[in-house]
């Protein structure tokens, strides 16, 4: 019987061998917390121009939203630039083009070193509805402003309907646990360090700051914080991010060949296309962290494929999460006012791959001091008037979340009430804990109180894991940190 892997396609055919984690303490001139696309980018950058430079990754190295995205490389990244012409004008979607289209290149760049599957393939956002196309055709013409070389399509080759669409020709799939591997043993190479299974606990508050994980430590004179979500709330990056979870599968099809299109529909919810060995790679069913989260998300996707597909079976099922900023614009740069030896690389969207590099340029070019013409779009310390409704909004829903769960209640009585692979909340003295049976019927029991800023989480049914509404941690059954900002597990209890 042929099961389907709970991972994603690209950890399931990784290379790589695990490397050591940090014991003692040591010292390095920068210190980059974060093993994933980001944080591997900058620290090669950065060994490359002669800066001892040391890399502490949690888990593994690409294990986290790195190995878990579909592997598209593009600089039209869905309907970003008609977003973006809206919200700030013309000049910023311009500006962030240029930034784009530079960190799809560096990534092509990098890649040319690594045994990475790279090809180059035409990215398109397209009108799946009647109802999408004038949304298309704005992203085109608003793309075409921006400086995209983009081009009008009435026609994809798509096996779905499609009622128009912007293409941008020469952008990038690759293997990106590979390709971020790859980087990995290229800082090693340069006389770099890298240390896995490694998370950072405490940053110290000047330099030389003391970066301190579980069984030791290192002095550095200088710290990027580029886990995917800042650890670190020294910036009050908190409310300027929210945090969307996606999923994806892999499928054999039974006859006919996978689109290589690198291709994303318009409308909600969308459909995202890609291909890898041979194999389909569909994703979508976004929602904000914490929303209720069945398996249905998985079947949504596998029905669709079916529909349109001639699909043999669903090999591979994943998800992931991705900051987005209020305004829709990577946050990277010196982490508060007046830093200098601080730095953070947040906020990519759905579009790591190639804002990440982007951002890691940044980083790299004013460590070193070096002039980038990306920095200022990318400063975390803008604020547009023309962003404030949106982050007055974005606020909202966290102060939403942050109530509104205290005032829930408990869901059942006892955990005899939880049947097998659900979870519940139960009362818990004067508070609730959540509580798990796992599928041969174990409980599992946690604190419902979030250990980053204490709002209650929510059970996803699609993963099974407890998350956090409102900044996007993420815990298993048992309590252990699977997404940060939290880096502390939440408090077990007893079932």
């Amino acid at each position: 019987m042929t099961t389907t892997a709970e991972h994603s396609l690209w950890l399931d055919t990784a290379r790589g061998t695990p490397r050591e984690s940090l014991r003692g303490r040591e010292r390095a001139g920068v210190v980059v917390i974060g093993g994933g696309i980001a944080g591997l980018t900058t620290a090669l950058l950065l060994a490359r121009r002669g800066v001892d430079v040391a890399v502490v990754e949690a888990s593994r190295v690409a294990e986290g939203a790195s190995g878990n995205n579909t592997a598209k490389v593009t600089a039209l990244q869905s309907t970003v630039y008609s977003t973006l012409a809206r919200a700030h004008g013309s000049a910023v979607a311009a500006r962030y083009a240029a930034a784009a289209r530079a960190g799809v290149e560096l990534v092509a760049t990098l890649a040319e070193q690594v045994d990475c599957g790279l090809r180059r393939a035409p990215a398109s956002t397209f009108a799946l509805t009647i109802a999408e196309r004038d949304t298309v055709r704005a992203e085109y013409q608003a793309a075409q402003r921006a400086g995209l070389p983009v081009e009008w399509s009435a026609t994809l080759d798509l096996p779905v309907p499609v009622h128009g669409a912007v293409r941008l020709p020469d952008q990038v799939q690759l293997h990106p646990v590979d390709y971020v591997r790859g980087l990995a043993d290229a800082v090693v190479a340069e006389g770099g360090r890298v240390f896995e299974n490694s998370r950072v606990r405490h940053v110290g508050a000047s330099a030389p700051y003391q970066v301190r994980t579980e069984h030791g430590a290192l002095a550095a004179s200088a710290v990027v914080v580029a886990t995917h979500y800042p650890i670190l709330d020294r910036g009050l990056f908190f409310p300027r991010l929210e945090v969307q979870r996606s999923y994806c599968i892999a499928a054999v099809l039974r006859s006919g060949s996978p689109p290589q299109e690198l291709a994303i529909s318009a409308g909600h919810p969308a459909w995202s296309f890609a291909a890898h060995a041979g194999k389909l790679v569909l994703s979508g069913q976004g929602h904000p962290v914490g929303e209720r989260a069945g398996f249905s998300r998985y079947t949504e996707l596998s029905e669709f494929a079916a529909r349109h597909f001639d699909v043999e079976r669903v090999t591979h099922r994943w998800s992931a999460q991705d900051p987005k900023s209020y305004d829709s614009i990577p946050v990277v740069g010196p982490y508060y006012p007046g830093a200098r030896r601080l730095w953070v690389a947040t906020g990519f969207g759905k579009w790591g791959l190639a804002m990440g590099t982007a951002a890691a340029a940044v980083i790299a070019d004013g460590i070193t001091g070096s002039v980038n013409p990306h920095r200022g779009l990318f400063s975390p310390q803008r604020l547009s008037s023309r962003s404030v409704p949106s982050l007055l909004r974005q606020n909202a829903k966290v102060a939403k979340d942050l109530v509104g769960d205290r005032l829930g209640s408990a869901e059942a009585k006892t955990a005899e009430d939880i049947a097998v692979d659900q979870a519940r909340v139960l009362p818990d003295g004067l508070g609730r804990k959540g509580v798990y049976r796992d599928r041969e019927g174990r409980l599992h029991a946690v604190s419902m109180r979030c250990t980053h800023l204490g709002c209650f989480v929510r059970f996803n049914a699609a993963e099974r894991s407890w998350d956090c509404p409102c900044h996007g941690s993420r815990f298993d059954v048992d309590s252990a940190v699977l997404e940060g900002p939290a880096d502390e597990p939440l408090p077990r209890r007893q079932p």
